[in-house]
């Protein structure tokens, strides 16, 4: 609201902090322990807040507290409030400081998070980074609700509220025990998939996925296929000889027990494109600069090459257009 031409708060910011750090914590205690302040003053706020706006925010008060439907949507407008203040605290901070102090990264990649954190760490030595690694859609969830600063995922889907840089673009290839009969071709024959067990990732995964989209495109069935979730379980399964698992080829790492072979007879387009993916009202800050000047610096060392335009703050689709005309060039 507006009082004598100045705006005013109808909300008190002290109990919207209060309510985010318990919707947080899910607990009072915990929340007043991370804010530092009294349990009954943290209670008090909570009460408040409620009574002010005749709104009820928890179903109880019992931990581990649970939020109500209005306490869920109100929790999800505190995140974007709470991560806009500090993106502001951050800005004005890097203003004073040459360099951020945290950063915390998502990835479906282990790999291209290591690289991009080695260079971060080259940039800022006494930065702070925290990774945590998910499939795509656990990632950009963590994006959304500001519980990471950048992430790195396959095939994003386009939308305003990001900002995207390719970072690479790769094509799958096929892992096998060296006791394979095709272990030490050129190439994987199509054929033999329809005979294999194809180790596959959850449904989730971008390169699931992209597996079935291939499987599709070749129009190949294997004859089995075993979920078994993550990438460290499927080379296991691999060089064990319990069957075949596909990967992009810079998710191959050396391993005396398995050897990688691109499929025979498929088109050489790529099986999937990662981005660097962040919050575009965090742009102009100083860490998420340089994680997308790093992501750009990376791109030339991609599988397959690409020439990306400066501004590359482009949904994902329009950058895959640009990779089909580079290699059909």
């Amino acid at each position: 609201m507006t009082v004598d031409g100045v705006i005013v708060l109808a909300v008190s910011y002290q109990h919207l902090r209060a309510f985010h750090a318990i919707a947080s914590e899910a607990s009072v205690s915990r929340a007043a322990r991370r804010l530092s302040v009294a349990q009954p003053t943290l209670s008090q706020q909570l009460k408040a807040l409620e009574d002010r706006h005749r709104v009820l925010l928890f179903e109880d008060r019992k931990p581990p507290l649970r939020l109500t439907a209005a306490g869920r949507e109100l929790f999800a407008l505190t995140q974007r409030l709470f991560d806009a203040s500090g993106v502001i605290e951050q800005f004005l901070s890097d203003e004073a400081d040459e360099q951020p102090r945290t950063a915390r990264l998502g990835s479906d990649s282990p790999i291209y998070a290591a690289r991009i954190t080695s260079r971060l760490l080259a940039r800022f030595p006494e930065l702070q980074i925290q990774v945590r690694i998910g499939n795509a859609r656990e990632t950009l969830k963590a994006l959304t609700d500001a519980q990471v600063d950048a992430a790195i995922v396959s095939d994003p889907p386009g939308d305003n509220h990001f900002i995207y840089e390719l970072l690479f673009a790769d094509r799958l290839m096929v892992a096998m025990s060296v006791d394979h009969p095709h272990a030490k071709n050129r190439f994987f024959p199509l054929e033999m998939l329809e005979q294999s067990r194809l180790l596959v990732r959850e449904p989730t995964s971008r390169t699931r996925s992209a597996v079935d989209h291939l499987l599709t495109r070749v129009n190949v069935a294997p004859r089995e296929m075993v979920e078994m979730h993550t990438r460290e379980t499927i080379r296991e399964g691999v060089a064990l000889g319990l069957g075949v698992g596909m990967f992009i080829s810079s998710e191959c790492p050396p391993d005396a027990r398995i050897a990688y072979a691109p499929l025979e007879s498929v088109a050489r387009a790529p099986d999937l494109t990662g981005y660097v993916v962040c919050l575009a009202e965090r742009r102009r800050t100083r860490l998420i600069r340089a994680v997308m000047e790093i992501a750009g610096e990376l791109r030339r060392l991609s599988p397959i090459r690409v020439e990306a335009p400066a501004d590359l703050a482009k949904a994902p689709a329009d950058v895959a257009r640009l990779i089909a005309d580079v290699e059909a060039a």
